[in-house]
């Protein structure tokens, strides 16, 4: 994964040396603006129909969610004000609303409006009243944006395909697999992952069993003088965070909220249900674990 990116995990050790594991397969490819990989063990007859419907999955939340295709779920949204949404953008939704209470609100998918004038060198005062989740309706039938808001899902969405593909991998079978779409998550197996600052480099390695990993930094990407993780009112604290949980779309949501939490709502979301495990790294290059 290249390092111009917002997360910073590499693999750096592949399956364990027994006869179960011997017929590894792997693909690579791009989806949502990035290197994607899959990397699983079993007979080459059930892993490339694997593979295959993994691709297809992608593709499908991708045309979901994507910013930049004109017909997406997303856009749509966006440019309409109210969507009708399809069953998965609906659980997207969901998980998106949980981790903006879980990080009281420092995740919110409607900074959209921010990120657009801060690229195009704008004054950022006017999109920043803009920013609200909680000014947006959802019913059983209509999602409804506040006039002039606008929803990225960049924050979550990997996070959201890597489950799904790595789901789908676990009920055809393969206990012994690894996706990384932006975030990781594991079926099982034994990987060894490594966490790293895009100032200071490797600081630390996590192994994966099964669960997910994920991690955001602000200045993978800098933008408008900052880094890309936006709040209205917040800015970022911490270099690097990682968060180890069993949902890769939760890991991702809460990796991006907390690089702009206190170490107190930290060590809160810490206790969530489903969070392992979150590391932290300082401007210094400091780490801590909680």
């Amino acid at each position: 994964m290249s390092m111009n990116r917002r997360r910073f995990l590499t693999v750096s050790a592949a399956f364990a040396a027994t006869p179960a594991l011997a017929q590894s397969h792997g693909w690579q490819g791009r989806a949502f603006g990035a290197e994607v990989a899959i990397r699983l063990s079993g007979p080459d007859q059930a892993a490339q129909p694997a593979l295959h419907q993994a691709r297809r999955i992608i593709s499908q939340i991708e045309q979901r969610f994507s910013l930049f295709r004109p017909d997406s779920e997303l856009v749509r949204l966006n440019r309409h004000g109210h969507l009708r949404p399809s069953a998965p953008f609906r659980a997207l939704f969901g998980l998106a609303d949980a981790a903006y209470r879980i990080t009281g609100g420092l995740f919110d998918p409607t900074v959209q409006p921010l990120w657009q004038a801060l690229v195009a060198g704008d004054d950022p005062a006017g999109a920043s009243v803009l920013v609200g989740w909680d000014r947006l309706s959802c019913d059983d039938k209509t999602i409804r944006l506040a006039p002039g808001q606008a929803l990225t899902f960049n924050g979550i969405a990997q996070g959201f395909a890597t489950d799904a593909v790595a789901e789908a991998l676990a009920d055809a079978g393969f206990g012994n697999a690894l996706v990384n779409i932006g975030e990781y998550r594991a079926t099982g197996g034994n990987w060894r992952l490594g966490v790293e600052d895009p100032q200071h480099g490797l600081l630390a390695t996590r192994r994966l069993g099964r669960g997910a990993i994920a991690t955001s930094s602000a200045m993978a990407t800098p933008l408008g003088g900052g880094g890309h993780i936006l709040h209205p009112t917040q800015q970022p604290r911490w270099s690097t965070v990682s968060v180890e949980a069993e949902s890769a779309a939760m890991a991702d949501a809460l990796s991006t909220g907390l690089v702009l939490a206190d170490p107190e709502l930290v060590r809160k979301v810490r206790r969530t249900p489903g969070v392992h495990r979150i590391t932290l790294v300082d401007g210094a290059g400091d780490l801590t674990t909680l």
